[in-house]
């Protein structure tokens, strides 16, 4: 494999089409102020380098980065690219990962809007995320202890599965299928409406009006914090262990809670069962 080392890139397509490189301790940055650096590339090791410019992975295949850091000048750094693996990085620009395939990122620090939309398949662990509308239209997604700031995330997401995370974002789910969300906390408002076939198991939920127009519902052994109006016509299954401000309207299923604070049964369709300690 060639190698580059302690060298540094500003021109337009500074690598272009590249198979089978290593790229250590370079910087990718000056006046230039070139593009696309690595573009249309193959078999690619990044190791302990900078970006400050835009573009630099798209339609990449086979790509290795690690204890690296792309700027917030590095805007839309990885497009429709696949099988790639981060490590130990951080991804600070704009709309970082779109249109990608066969993801694995993990100890890395994300502070990216827009990130990761229309991804197929990511793995994700021990990561920081700051962004909003995270992971938009993506699927296959299997994160692990990882923690997210920011509104809009997970929207029309589907296949799913969510372990020892953090979730401090509203509007969250939006539309999600095929989701499971195990022995997390999810922090917001207006939690996961619309969604379908989503199971929140050992979690905590803290916001007002979650899980509304749900159908295939299902809550196994939850907390649900701060939560008013909850369930409004969702078909749902649930096992709450605390005791929750206020449910509204569920149009189907059974929900078991140690207490209540105020039940609202004023529509007509809903046909939904509370069940108190």
């Amino acid at each position: 494999m060639k190698e580059y080392t302690n060298l540094q890139f500003d021109e337009e397509r500074a690598l272009y089409g590249s198979d089978g490189i290593v790229v250590e301790n370079c910087r990718f940055d000056g006046p230039a102020d070139g593009e696309s650096a690595l573009k249309e590339g193959k078999n690619i090791t990044v190791k302990n380098s900078y970006f400050n410019l835009r573009y630099p992975f798209w339609h990449d295949t086979n790509l290795k980065i690690t204890r690296s850091e792309m700027t917030p000048l590095c805007r839309a750094a990885l497009w429709y690219s696949e099988d790639i693996t981060i490590t130990d990085s951080q991804l600070h620009g704009i709309k970082a990962l779109r249109e990608c395939a066969n993801v694995t990122m993990k100890n890395c620090d994300v502070v990216s809007q827009e990130f990761g939309w229309s991804v197929r398949g990511i793995t994700m662990q021990n990561c920081t995320n700051e962004s909003e509308y995270f992971m938009m239209r993506s699927d296959h997604l299997h994160f692990d202890h990882v923690t997210l700031k920011g509104k809009y995330s997970f929207q029309y997401i589907t296949d799913s599965v969510f372990t020892n995370c953090n979730f401090d974002t509203k509007d969250a789910f939006w539309h999600a299928r095929n989701v499971v969300v195990k022995d997390s906390v999810i922090k917001g408002e207006y939690l996961a409406w619309y969604c379908e076939n989503v199971t929140f198991e050992n979690c905590t939920i803290i916001g007002t009006q979650p899980l509304c127009y749900c159908k295939g519902l299902k809550l196994i052994n939850c907390t649900m914090l701060d939560t008013d109006l909850a369930f409004e016509r969702s078909e749902v299954e649930a096992t709450l262990n605390a005791p929750i401000l206020s449910i509204k309207n569920p149009r189907k299923g059974t929900i078991t809670v140690p207490s209540v604070g105020e039940i609202i049964m004023d529509d007509p369709d809903a046909r939904g069962t509370i069940h108190t300690a």
